[in-house]
Parts: C-alpha cells; sequence; structure tokens
C-alpha cells in the first residue's frame, strides 16, 4: 500500500499543475480560515498557506525550484494584479491629489528608512555581503524585490522569502499599531501598509478599507519605483 502511495506521488509531482493546484488549495484553506474568524489580523490567509505548502514541501522533500516550476503562474499574476490596482485609485482620485506632497514625503522616510534599518541591523551583526544585499529590498513587491537583489549581488530566494516574511508581519501588526498610535485616517493607514509590506499589507488594508488599500497601493507601486532608483544610484556610485 505504501508502495503504491509513494509511485503515485512520485508520478503526481512531476506534473507542474501538482503545486499550482497546492498554492490555490492552500490559499482556498487559508482564506476560509481568515473569514472563519472574522478577518482577524492574526488569521492572516498568507500566513496559513504558507505555513501548510511549507509543511507540504519539507514533508515530501521538494526543493523551491521544482515548486516553483508549478507555482509561477501565481507568481506573474502578481503584475495584472498591481495594475488593477488602478482602478480604486481612480475613485479615488481627488483625496489623492489632495495628499501629494504628504505622500512623498512619507514615502522618501518610510523608503529610506526601510532599507537602511534593515541593512545596518545586518551587518552590526556581521552579516556577509550577498546576505546585505538581500535584504535591502525586502519592502518591495516581489517581482522587484528579486530584481534588485539579484542586481546587488544578493539571493534572489532569500530576498523572496525575507519579502513575504515583511509581509506577513507588517499584515498583522498594522491595524493593532496603528491603532496604539492612534492614527485614525485610513489613507495614512493604508500608506504606512504600503510602503511597510507591500502587496500583502496592501491586501489587509482592502480588507479593513478601499480607501487604505487605495493609499497602500500607491505606496507599494511608488516605494518599488523609488527604492529602484536608489539601488540604480547605488551601482553607479559603488561602479
Amino acid at each position: 500500500m505504501n508502495g503504491d502511495i509513494v509511485r503515485i506521488w512520485v508520478y503526481l509531482s512531476a506534473s507542474p499543475l501538482l503545486w499550482l493546484t497546492a498554492t490555490l488549495v492552500a490559499y482556498w484553506i487559508g482564506d476560509a480560515v481568515s473569514a472563519r474568524f472574522g478577518r482577524h489580523a492574526l488569521a492572516n490567509p498568507v500566513v496559513i498557506a504558507a505555513a501548510l505548502l511549507t509543511g507540504l514541501l519539507v514533508a515530501t522533500g521538494t526543493d523551491y525550484a521544482r515548486f516553483f516550476d508549478g507555482a509561477q503562474f501565481v507568481h506573474f499574476l502578481l503584475g495584472p494584479a498591481t495594475v488593477a490596482l488602478a482602478i480604486p485609485l481612480y475613485r479615488n482620485l481627488a483625496i489623492v491629489r489632495r495628499s501629494l506632497l504628504p505622500m512623498a514625503a512619507a514615502l522618501i522616510a518610510g523608503s529610506v528608512t526601510a532599507a537602511a534599518s534593515a541593512v545596518a541591523i545586518a551587518w552590526a551583526f556581521g552579516a556577509p555581503r550577498e546576505v546585505l544585499a538581500s535584504l535591502a529590498p525586502k519592502s518591495v513587491t516581489a517581482p522587484i524585490a528579486m530584481e534588485l537583489a539579484s542586481s546587488l549581488g544578493g539571493l534572489p530566494a532569500l530576498t523572496a522569502v525575507l519579502v513575504i516574511a515583511t509581509g506577513i508581519i507588517g499584515a498583522i501588526v498594522v491595524t493593532p499599531l496603528m491603532n496604539a498610535l492612534r492614527i485614525t485616517d485610513y489613507a495614512a493607514r493604508g500608506f504606512a501598509a504600503g510602503v511597510a509590506s507591500h502587496g500583502i499589507g496592501t491586501a489587509r488594508a482592502f480588507q479593513v478599507s478601499e480607501l487604505a488599500g487605495t493609499f497602500a497601493g500607491i505606496a507599494m507601486g511608488l516605494n518599488g519605483a523609488l527604492t529602484s532608483l536608489l539601488v540604480l544610484l547605488w551601482l553607479a556610485f559603488a561602479g
């Protein structure tokens, strides 16, 4: 019986559709659990899905490269999903226009702090250069962050893990943190979530308020652009 199960698994694991299906099912379970607990910050569907997939990969001895061969279609959809954020942006265009200067100041402060603080802490603990390069773009959305890490001489796979961890932590703490700081402006709350925790934080912001999600989406896009520019300047200066 066990031999039959092993042979079936070997056959199925050779198909990229297995890991695409596993990713979708894991997220479906995570979303169902999140809905069951009233979309509580701690019941984050991405956290649950990531835990389920990690357990499955460890249990089956599957490496990341094989998993990504199947799940890369979901990765591809990050692009169209980001473009779709233009819809709520258009709906709230008047508010966005009135907030351009505060957003610019918050973007510069948040982007520089997110990258510099992580690199400085890791450097103080003696992390090697490739780890520092992998850490720098951790608050940028995954496709951009992985390219930036590669340009800096970092490890794109490590950056992907750090990006996901950053997004998950940000999505969990953003609401209680903003409540503790008594920040009630949903535009400000959303923008902070987008700068610090990119797409996962933006998804959480949309669960709270469309206005917060709109500003989180703007912050995510602008932070990616600004961080890319800073990396190019750094490479030009270092070269």
